[in-house]
């Protein structure tokens, strides 16, 4: 079994945010494959299913970002699970909207997180980092991150988050070359001047949902656009 763990803080406040896109992209993988409805175990949500025969669950800690680690090594030791079991999807303030990076290792950036994991698992689980770029200025950052995605960024947040999802099986598989070359694919031509129109094409959305900071112009359809709807909804 393959652990994919999103990172985020719980509670409809937080839905919307930035530092929550791990939590968006795990929803996204159960949602496109059918997985079984997200219940309470490990001080978590988990959901569990089947992507190219590999047997997956997705696990969404509700202990807040600081303490993510007490769920992940709850379920770890569990199901007997060492940290090349295990993949984390969070947000990378280091990478520009959009970009993403896969390893194996290495540090955690200041990311609360993956310091807390860190500190249950050592550093030798799979990092999937989607980038949410750098607000500009070291003060700015604890805002950014805790603040929602602004309707532009659904421009780039849409396609990557289809992308992961449809290409999951590749985190089992420890595949992260094609995974990283997949995503760079998905992203809008107007994210990467070189690429010909045709490798682009516009995508529709369905993302997991908080309350807006603005109000946003959205998508009128397809499922992309129901969960973008709830996600910049006015309540």
């Amino acid at each position: 079994m393959h652990l994919i763990v999103g990172l985020g803080n719980p509670g409809a406040e937080y839905a919307a945010h930035r530092h929550n896109i791990g939590f968006l992209a795990v929803d996204e993988i159960a949602r496109q494959h059918g997985f079984s409805p997200f219940r309470q175990k490990f001080s978590a949500l988990v959901s569990e299913g089947v992507i190219d025969g590999e047997k997956i669950m997705l696990l969404k800690p509700m202990t807040f970002m600081n303490r993510s680690g007490d769920s992940v090594a709850q379920a770890a030791q569990f199901y007997k699970l060492s940290p090349a079991d295990i993949s984390v999807i969070h947000d990378e303030l280091d990478l520009a909207p959009g970009k993403v990076r896969i390893k194996s290792g290495g540090g955690n950036g200041g990311h609360n997180g993956l310091r807390s994991i860190e500190s249950h698992l050592g550093k030798e689980f799979v990092r999937i980092r989607l980038g949410i770029g750098h607000p500009g200025h070291k003060d700015r950052v604890h805002a950014h991150v805790l603040s929602n995605f602004h309707k532009a960024e659904t421009e780039w947040l849409e396609p990557l988050l289809d992308a992961l999802a449809r290409n999951a099986g590749l985190i089992a598989r420890g595949d992260a070359s094609t995974l990283m070359n997949r995503l760079a694919l998905a992203l809008p031509a107007a994210d990467q001047p070189d690429r010909p129109q045709a490798l682009a094409p516009r995508r529709q959305s369905h993302i997991p949902q908080a309350r807006p900071s603005s109000p946003a112009k959205l998508p009128e359809s397809g499922p992309m656009a129901d969960m973008l709807k709830k996600l910049f909804r006015k309540d």
